[in-house]
């Protein structure tokens, strides 16, 4: 094989490898929740989870593509097992339980929030130890991705009602009707 000569050392290189498995892995088990939630919803949010979670995993299978991709152009292989993915996901699979629509959508948010928590302490390591700004770039990207489709997925089951002020009223107080 060809030396890869891109102004990063073979361990630089092998480092910011390995995080990008992780996050692919994070990725693909975070796709096949959302997939299988698109499927299983029920009740009166159907067709507005529905719809929402096709969007979702649209973008999460574009990002798994840029993901191994990245991991290519720097010289390595992408994890592409299911027991690969398994073995490095930090997020956890929930095998044969269907939660309520509520439910589903508080273990995406979970799910969404650990994989920002991963993806910032990825963007450090990126950049600080291994000195690869393209990835810390490209992981910075992913993450303000996630941080939307969280914040959607919260804002979902949030619900609060809102003063005339835009802030929430105090404790136990009622927003007028028609607010």
């Amino acid at each position: 094989m060809r030396a890869i000569n891109i102004g990063l050392t073979e361990e630089q290189r092998q480092g910011v490898i390995n995080l990008l498995n992780q996050d692919l892995a994070d990725a693909y088990l975070l796709l096949v929740k959302t997939k299988k939630y698109h499927w299983d919803v029920v009740g009166p949010q159907f067709r507005s989870l529905h719809q929402l979670w096709e969007e979702h995993y649209q973008t999460l299978t574009l990002n798994i593509d840029a993901l191994a991709e990245r991991i290519r152009a720097l010289g390595g292989y992408p994890v592409g097992t299911l027991e690969g993915f398994l073995k490095i996901a930090t997020l956890k699979e929930h095998a044969g339980n269907v939660p309520t629509a509520t439910g589903m959508v508080s273990n995406l948010v979970n799910d969404h929030e650990q994989v920002i928590r991963n993806l910032r302490d990825h963007v450090d390591q990126s950049g600080d130890q291994f000195h690869d700004q393209g990835t810390a770039d490209f992981l910075t990207g992913l993450m303000e991705q996630h941080e939307e489709m969280a914040w959607m997925l919260r804002s979902f089951i949030e619900g609060e009602a809102l003063g005339p002020d835009g802030r929430q009223p105090a404790e136990g107080a009622k927003t007028p009707v028609g607010v």
